[in-house]
């Protein structure tokens, strides 16, 4: 485990060492979560939720063998039921 030294500032604001925003590969503008468990305080990078939701998306289509041309295929024909649906209601 590595600690740190930092300094808070007027607003509220950190600088996390250049070592911690390497590793981390985080820039200015990034997201963090900070979570406190019984006064201790948590820092770590928020990853982005979308390549994280592709990826698992990805191997259950490689898993059920659906390609993104089946996917695709069985949207445009869920939607065309929807529609005769709905007309069949008007």
């Amino acid at each position: 485990m590595e600690t740190y030294a930092v300094r808070l500032r007027a607003r509220g604001q950190l600088t996390l060492p250049q070592s911690v925003r390497e590793a981390w590969e985080i820039d200015a503008g990034d997201v963090l979560t900070l979570a406190t468990i019984d006064g201790i305080v948590i820092l770590t990078p928020k990853q982005p939720l979308l390549p994280r939701l592709t990826e698992e998306f990805s191997a259950i289509m490689d898993g059920e063998g659906v390609s993104l041309a089946d996917l695709l295929q069985g949207l445009e024909d869920e939607r065309r039921e929807l529609q005769i649906e709905r007309k069949g209601h008007a």
